[in-house]
């Protein structure tokens, strides 16, 4: 699929927050673009940290997206959200610098999905505490984050997308050129996936020492 022609379902564009920019940018008011990069800077590096896991490769695909997204904002009619096809330029641009240290990672492939989807954790515990009486949402979210980060990269993008940055499940099938069903079974993956790290982070100290007993 080509990602600057992506077409899905039309979207008026008063429902897009960034359509009046662009609109600037496109009548060649082109130093608009910065409010569009310091928009989508932060949302786009954190998903290609999700994806590359690397730092330096985060940052050089963060500027190639930003790149291409302004070399080809002609082609963008608005038939999604700017923030969804600036997401999968970005996806793109990460998934390429993995195919560059020739890992065989795909999120295309959804074999596994159909094969797994009834997965379980092998060691499931409740949460006996509220997590935010232990942490600072800024401590939750960076645990969080450490914890998604360790996440298989089919399942730590989704759950990205759809848990961190808030993203719809429609935008985040659109932005990664899945189909729903197939997001919603990596999400519920996911998510148990993440359940599962997490839970020893909140145990009460008595369950602590007798699981480490």
């Amino acid at each position: 699929m080509n990602l600057m022609t992506t077409t899905v379902n039309p979207i008026q564009q008063g429902q897009d927050a960034d359509a009046a920019v662009v609109a600037r940018v496109q009548a060649g008011e082109t130093e608009a673009f910065a409010d569009l990069v310091k928009r989508h800077e932060k949302r786009v590096y954190r998903t290609l940290m999700g994806i590359t896991g690397v730092r330096e490769d985060a940052e050089d695909a963060t500027q190639s997206a930003f790149l291409k997204a302004y070399l080809h904002l002609g082609d963008f009619h608005g038939a999604s959200r700017f923030s969804t096809w600036l997401l999968r330029i970005a996806i793109n641009e990460g998934l390429e610098r993995l195919r560059r240290r020739k890992q065989t990672i795909s999120i295309d492939d959804d074999q596994d999905d159909k094969d797994e989807q009834h997965f379980r954790p092998r060691e499931f515990r409740d949460w006996r505490d509220n997590p935010e009486e232990k942490y600072t949402k800024t401590e939750l979210r960076e645990l969080v984050e450490s914890e998604v980060m360790k996440l298989p990269v089919k399942y730590r993008v989704v759950v990205m997308l759809r848990d961190l940055e808030e993203q719809s499940t429609e935008e985040t099938a659109t932005a990664l050129d899945l189909e729903i069903s197939t997001v919603k079974t990596r999400l519920l993956r996911g998510r148990l996936m993440l359940r599962e790290a997490l839970a020893p982070f909140f145990l009460r100290d008595n369950e602590k020492e007798h699981v480490h007993a």
